[in-house]
Parts: structure tokens; sequence; C-alpha cells
């Protein structure tokens, strides 16, 4: 048990279980509290998934996948309740509405889920609020699974940024051979490529600058 939830465990085999382990273990070793990396709040806002939902999602729990409809309603209501103007105030239907090339009418629509939503309405939308691709139509373990890999790569673009050689830093925390056996016993190639990414970002926070 961690800070309120269960990391699960090394058998635990969907990519969202295994980026919660390793970005636990991450955490840990750079002395980040658990209960600051895996804020349900902060979570369900930076990935659109309902707090309570990603709280099931981190103990492992299945929860209930609304339909692609009321998912993209459920997180455009997130976003006007979350990514507010600069005075604090909400955007208005209609800001909305110019900022993404649509019509007062279509927004609301949109809004009220009275209309099924395009790709070309999600890309626009999201473009205006300036969240990822993907936010108002992922399915809430992938999205939630994306907010956490962000998460860790904060993480190690902090721990880049520290006193010292962070590769260095690196390879006597784990050791070569160590992060090769890791990266092994990672699920799909596509997660052994995020390994290349770290140390590709790693290996560039440390190249000389010219004088």
């Amino acid at each position: 048990m961690t800070d309120g939830f269960s990391v699960p465990g090394p058998t635990a085999a969907s990519p969202l279980a295994a980026s919660v382990a390793r970005l636990a273990e991450l955490a840990d070793r750079l002395g980040v509290p658990q209960g600051e990396v895996f804020d349900v709040h902060h979570l369900s806002d930076a990935s659109g998934v309902p707090a309570d939902v990603v709280g099931d999602l981190l103990q492992g729990r299945r929860a209930g996948e609304p339909d692609l409809q009321a998912r993209f309603v459920q997180r455009f209501d997130l976003l006007r309740r979350t990514r507010l103007k600069p005075n604090g105030r909400r955007y208005t239907q209609q800001e909305i509405a110019d900022g993404a090339g649509m019509s007062r009418q279509q927004a609301g629509a949109l809004i009220n889920g009275d209309r099924r939503p395009t790709m070309e309405h999600c890309d626009a939308i999201q473009r205006f609020f300036k969240v990822h691709a993907g936010f108002l139509t992922a399915e809430d373990a992938e999205a939630l699974d994306g907010a956490l890999q962000r998460t860790e790569q904060s993480l190690l673009h902090d721990y880049a940024g520290g006193d010292g050689d962070p590769l260095e830093r690196l390879l006597q925390d784990h050791g070569v051979r160590g992060i090769a056996w890791r990266a092994a016993q990672l699920p799909t190639d596509k997660h052994r490529d995020k390994v290349t990414e770290w140390l590709d970002m790693l290996l560039e926070s440390v190249k000389p600058t010219d004088p």
C-alpha cells in the first residue's frame, strides 16, 4: 500500500500497471512523495478521467467506461471548469466557438451532448484549450497512462537538471546491465522505445555547449 493505493505487483501486465509500478519506483529513488505523484485530482485534470475512476484504475480495478459521446461531453466539461481565462473566469460558449472555428450553435450542441463530435471538432477544441491530442477521446486507461508517462518524463527532466552529471548518476544507480535487464522486462517495444527516449534526453542534457 502506498499513500492510499496499492502499487501493482511485478506480474501486472497492462501498460497502465507497468507505468504505475515504474513511476512509483522512480519517485522512491528521487525522494518524491508518492501522494504527490499519484494525486488523483491532479491526474484527473491532466488526463480528463474523473478522479474516482483514476483512483479505481490506480488500484487495478476495472471502471465503467463511458461511450465516446459521453466521454467527450465529460471531458469537455472538465476543460471548461479547469482551463480558465487569465482572469480566472470560464471561457464563454461564444469564445470557445470563435477560438475553435465553429458557430455558437455548434459549440452549444457539443457542450450539451446534442451533437456527436467529429475528429475536426475534437482537434479544434483541444488546440483551443492547449491540451494534447486525444484528450477528449482516449479511453480512460489510455488517458491515465499518458498522464503518468508525462509525469514520469517531468521527473526525469527534473532529475537531469540537478547538480552533477545526470547520466553518470543514472548509471551509478542502476548500472548498465540493470538498465538493459529492466528494459527487457517491459511488455512491448513501445515501452522499450520509451527507455531509449529517456536515455536520449539524458544524453542531450549533458552534451557540452559551445562557448
